[in-house]
């Protein structure tokens, strides 16, 4: 899993959604909240509930190193699920990232910790601990469904999720397509045009 999810990273969200048949976007603004940061791995979920974050507490009993944290509600609102106290938790027990449907806190604090976040919102507002939610549920972030285990990949654009079971095949079609990006941009760097490479001025001729 390590290779795959190295390389998934590597190659980052946009790739890796448009090589897996432009499936899988988190189709939300999200704030990355660690300046450079992108991560991969399987999702470990916590389905808290509304304005509450005590399954965010929960869930970190059972967190596997490499995994990513994927916590949300039932409807998104800027209340903080994360802070300093439990984003130190995460990564002594080896989160690769966490997604946050919802909003973080303390964010300097957790800039300067350096485990990868990505939040809808930056919010002091905090939540209360008296629901009992899910843990390891399927949940959608973002109108994409993530299943415990699906491969998160987060990076700067955003984040893309991958079933487990396509996993190898979207690493697969990521590195293929990476490759084909690298031969084109050396012909756009001796300044020929994706007009002409792509066919696109029969497009606009045909449409005249």
């Amino acid at each position: 899993m390590t290779r795959l999810t190295e390389e998934l990273a590597r190659l980052g969200a946009a790739t890796v959604y448009e090589a897996a048949g432009r499936q899988g976007l988190v189709d939300v603004e999200l704030r990355r909240i660690v300046p450079g940061s992108r991560a991969c791995g399987p999702a470990r979920v916590a389905r808290c509930g509304q304005d509450d974050n005590l399954m965010v507490h929960a869930v970190m009993a059972a967190l596997q190193p490499g995994e990513v944290l994927v916590l949300c509600m039932p409807e998104p609102a800027p209340v903080a699920l994360l802070g300093d106290l439990l984003a130190t938790q995460a990564k002594v027990h080896g989160a690769a990232g966490v997604l946050v449907d919802a909003s973080v806190r303390d964010s300097e604090e957790l800039a300067d910790m350096g485990l990868p976040v990505w939040a809808r919102w930056v919010r002091s507002r905090g939540a209360t601990k008296d629901i009992v939610g899910e843990l390891d549920v399927p949940v959608v972030v973002g109108g994409q469904q993530v299943r415990p285990g699906d491969l998160v990949v987060l990076d700067a654009d955003g984040a893309t999720v991958v079933a487990a079971e396509r996993a190898e095949a979207v690493l697969e079609a990521s590195l293929a397509r990476e490759a084909k990006e690298a031969a084109k941009r050396e012909k756009l760097q001796a300044g020929e045009l994706s007009y002409e490479l792509d066919g696109l001025r029969d497009v606009v001729e045909r449409n005249r």
